[in-house]
This record gives structure tokens, sequence and C-alpha cells, in this order.
């Protein structure tokens, strides 16, 4: 019998090769190609040739089944509830990435406390010993809490423990890095183990019930180590987002089969663990100055929520041949577009200066309607003019400069007056509908067409044409 021979899996994207090579074709990384044994395949082979062992038949079913959906389970922590779109599905996979020390244990440690009175929640950790688990659990005074804790790495001896008619109800792998299947003669963490390991995991928690909630490591770019394959095995993907110099922690749902995407909760580092924010506008604005050039107010959507964040701009003269652009908490390309249209359809002429745009909080800013927030900051920032400290801004640009209509209209201005702002700049609505009032509020609404109309706001613009 002719023996299998080992192949060579980029540790980066899973590509695989005959032999090894020191740069990966598919990703480009290079000294990431590794040599892995072959998994061990089953006796006769899975082709259809003479001796190969038969599969048994598949039993299909109608789309419609007499049984009935289980009720999702709530943790308590209603930002992680809203991520996970508004509870725990039983038989769900759940995967959470974030840089190290931003918070992922302790948010998922809390989690099965608070879970643990009402059903039985694992903790298994592979990266710290127990005393190292219980000393955490004592900081965050939750060290009284029913969780069931083991230290352990082995898929094969996890899967025996939970693969029982009595399975706990919740299990928190922490991480999926250091799990390992000894069948295969790789390391942990390999994009192989990763895979596999994840594949076993999840076939329990869906045959089971259980609520599985592994956490991942991310890459220096800021993805989740390992295989792609694992996202698109689990049901939801949370990253856990968050400036170290900033207390605030971001939990933003990228993938959620029960539920809305870009959804986010947010949180709170102290020294007592992540605490809740329920109203994430309110403390997001909490620092804010009014009557000062380069600050605005954007009206913002994360999923379902409205958010009210502060856009802070500064265009100061340049001594560089090549002005400085640094944006934090947007896209830079986006800003750079949103330069050259001020300036190709608006005459202010910005190209000679450094120009800095930053998002006060630490929250990242990715859908579009933010343009005309951004534009307004940079005006009100290179006419020395401050913008009306009462009122919101929301809008996407276009490359001719037309103000384009965003989703949700209403829902910006609902919160825009709960906090007690009296006007709003936003794009002119469709000729076949009107634009609806926030919600019963009184607010002021001043529709613009085109950029050339916000620079008119700003008298200082004119001279600078």
């Amino acid at each position: 019998m002719a023996k299998s021979a080992s192949r060579f899996v980029c540790q980066e994207c899973g590509a695989v090769y005959a032999k090894w090579q020191g740069r990966c074709d598919a990703c480009g990384n290079w000294n990431t190609v590794a040599e892995e044994a072959p998994q061990e395949s089953a006796p006769g082979g899975l082709g259809g040739g003479r001796g190969a062992a038969r599969g048994r038949t598949v039993d299909f079913v109608p789309l419609q089944g007499d049984s009935r959906p289980q009720p999702r389970l709530t943790t308590g922590i209603q930002e992680l509830d809203r991520a996970c779109g508004g509870g725990l599905v039983p038989g769900s996979a759940v995967l959470v990435g974030g840089d190290p020390g931003i918070g992922k244990s302790t948010l998922l440690l809390q989690a099965a406390a608070a879970l643990a009175p009402e059903a039985v929640s694992v903790y298994l950790s592979g990266e710290e010993a127990v005393e190292q688990v219980r000393l955490r659990a004592r900081r965050l005074g939750i060290a009284g809490a029913p969780v069931r804790l083991a230290g352990a790495t082995s898929v094969r001896d996890l899967v025996t423990t939970l693969d029982t008619p009595d399975a706990p109800a919740l299990v928190v792998v922490d991480s999926i890095q250091t799990m390992f299947i000894d069948t295969l003669d790789s390391a942990p963490g390999t994009v192989g183990q990763v895979r596999a390991a994840g594949q076993e995991l999840i076939r329990v928690a869906k045959r089971r019930g259980i609520v599985l909630f592994l956490v991942g490591h991310v890459t220096k770019e800021g993805q989740i180590a390992g295989p792609r394959v694992l996202e698109h095995m689990v049901d939801t993907v949370l990253y856990f987002e968050g400036e170290r110099g900033h207390p605030y922690r971001i939990l933003r749902t990228v993938k959620n089969r029960f539920g809305a995407t870009d959804e986010i909760g947010v949180f709170e580092m102290s020294d007592q663990g992540l605490e809740e924010v329920p109203d994430p506008s309110a403390l997001f604005l909490a620092e804010r100055h009014g009557n000062v050039a380069g600050a605005c107010v954007y009206a913002g959507l994360e999923g379902s929520r409205p958010v009210l964040l502060e856009v802070q701009a500064l265009v100061a003269p340049s001594a560089l041949a090549t002005p400085r652009r640094a944006v934090v908490g947007w896209d830079a390309n986006r800003l750079a577009m949103v330069l050259a249209v001020l300036e190709a359809r608006c005459g202010l002429v910005l190209a000679g200066r450094d120009i800095y745009l930053n998002v006060a909080g630490g929250l990242r800013i990715t859908e579009p309607a933010a343009d005309l927030a951004v534009a307004a900051a940079l005006v009100s920032s290179a006419t020395d003019t401050p913008m009306p400290a009462d009122t919101a801004v929301f809008g996407e640009i276009g490359l001719s400069g037309e103000v384009r209509p965003v989703m949700q209209a209403d829902a910006r201005l609902k919160e825009a007056a709960k906090l007690g702002f009296q006007a709003a700049l936003l794009p002119r609505p469709p000729r076949q509908r009107k634009q609806q009032g926030a919600g019963g509020h009184d607010i002021a609404l001043r529709e613009l067409g085109h950029l050339r109309d916000l620079v008119a706001l700003f008298p200082e613009a004119r001279g600078n044409e």
C-alpha cells in the first residue's frame, strides 16, 4: 500500500502545495508554507471504485417542519445580546476576535457567569491555568458564579466530555488557536489544526444545542488568524475593537445568520471589568465643547442603532512639499475623495495644507453618510468658523458634488432631537417622497442638494475660492 504523501499548507491563507516553497503564490506572504501530514481517511476511501465503502442514504425532509424554534438565551448583558441579534441561539457557534488585551476573555467570562444561574455554563481555557482564570473572576467580583471551569486543549477530550445528553447550554473555548487534534501531525494554531478543531467543536454544538463561543486571535492587520473558512463555518462573527488610550470598547457584528449585521455593543473598561454603555451617543458627546472650529456632530447609524459622534478636523499650514493627511476612525481614501470634491466643485483650496481628521471616542465610522459631516468639519476648520453647537449633520457626497440621501434619516433625527439638538443639515429627499419629521420632535431641517450649499454657510470660505 502506497504511503500518502505530506502536503504543504500556507498558514495564512490555507493554500495547499505539493512541495515546500518560500513564498505563497496565493497571498504573497513569505515563510508561511509549512508541512502537514494528511489526516487519516476512512477505510476504503471515499471514491466510487471497487472496494470503496459506500455511505448511507441521506433522508430528505420538507421545508416546513413540526419542530418549534427554541427561545434565545439572554445573558443579561444587553450590549452582548444586541450584538448577537437579541440573544444567543441554541446550537449556534460564535467567533469573537480582537487585539490582545482588548477584553475578549473578560467579556465572555462575565457572560458565562451571568448565564450560569439559569443554564449550565462551561469555560474552557487553553491559554491560562485554572488559577489564573479564578484570579480574574475574583477581580471581576463573579467568583461565586456556578461556572464550570477547566483547562484543556485536546479536542478529542472535549468532544467526549460535551457530546452527552446532559450537555451544557453555553461553552466558551479560549482560544481556538490552542486546541489540537492528535490525528494531525502539525502544531496547534496552524491552518489544519484550527480548521479541524473548529469543525469538530461546531459539529458537537449543532448536535447537542450548545451555544459555542470561540475566541480567535488576530493578525497584525486586524483579521482573525487562521483559515478564512473558520469564519464561514460559524454562525456569528464578532470583532472586539477599541483604542488602548480609550476606556471604551466596541463589540461589532460582521456576520450573523440570526440577526442584523453591523450591530454594535458599547462597553467601558473599568477596574470591575466591562460595564455596559446603554446610551453611547451621550457618552461620545460628553467631552464636546461648543464654539470650536473644526468640530461637527455626525448623526450616524451602526446596525439598527443611531449614534451621534463628534468629527474633528484640523487644517493647518504645511511646511512640507507633500502635506500630511492623518486620519483616525475613518477611511483615508474617503477623505481624499471629499477633499478633491471640495477643491474641484466648490473652489476651496486645501492642497497645500496639513489635514488631520479624528472621530472622537475611538469608534470607527464605515458608512458613507459621514461625508457631509467630514466636509463640514473641514470647511469649519479651514475658515476658522465654528459650526452651530446644536446642529447635527449627515449625508453622502458624490463626485459631482451632489449630496445624496441616506437610509433611516428619521431614526437619526429622532436620536439628535432626544439629545437636545435643534437643527440638522441633511440631504434633500427624492421627489417621490417628502422628508418626514423627527419622530414628532421639533427640530429644524435644512436640506442641501449640493456641496456648494454647505460651503455657502461659511462666509469666510468665499474668499478662499
